[in-house]
């Protein structure tokens, strides 16, 4: 019984982002009202809210489902490999699995989720606390193999990488450029991005 409850809250789950998302992507953010939603969805409004406790939730889960994944990375890296080779791996594997948190991927509704953060102030906003946590989490990570300044720098640059990364091949492909010409682009700028990141002798 156990299993099915978490199955159907999975289903009303997916059920709410997939109508919010929908909406927000037709209409803008703020266009639409959190009750419209709930009506989409066939939930109550007070049961919306038990699954997305804000309406920026509502569209930001999908970025809290990557929250600490630069921290596990460093963590869950191989024997003999070093925590910045770890992350560029990492981050290159996005980019051949086409991960929309790379920015490298081309479908429609992926690029125009996209265009609406990057265009919603409040999104912006939360999505930056999202990055701040991250980089917390990723510092302390690297604490393990390094001193406390040399992580906390770490942490911001490697933050500060991803994100203009991502950013960057989003721009490209949302000026309609094709995926086959951006791909080969984004792998080179990202090994460039990397190899300007180093772990001094301490």
């Amino acid at each position: 019984m156990a299993g099915l409850r978490e199955l159907q809250r999975r289903g009303v789950h997916e059920a709410i982002s997939a109508a919010a998302i929908s909406l927000f992507l037709e209409r803008g953010f703020d266009a639409v009202p959190v009750t419209e939603i709930a009506a989409a969805a066939g939930v109550s409004k007070p049961t919306l809210f038990k699954y997305f406790p804000t309406k920026d939730d509502l569209v930001l889960h999908r970025f809290a489902d990557h929250q600490g994944e630069s921290a596990r990375v460093v963590r869950q890296r191989a024997a003999g490999e070093g925590p910045l080779d770890a992350l560029r791996r990492h981050f290159l594997d996005g980019l051949a699995r086409r991960d929309p948190v790379t920015g490298l991927n081309d479908h429609p509704e992926v690029v125009a989720f996209h265009r609406m953060v990057f265009s919603t102030p409040s999104l912006v906003a939360r999505l930056s606390q999202y990055m701040s946590l991250d980089e917390r989490a990723l510092a302390d990570a690297l604490r393990e193999c390094v001193d406390d300044l040399t992580a906390t720098l770490l942490a911001a640059q490697v933050l500060a990488v991803q994100r203009v990364l991502a950013r960057r091949n989003w721009l490209q492909l949302a000026e309609g450029r094709p995926l086959r010409e951006v791909e080969p682009e984004a792998v080179h700028a990202a090994e460039r991005a990397f190899s300007l990141l180093s772990i001094p002798d301490v």
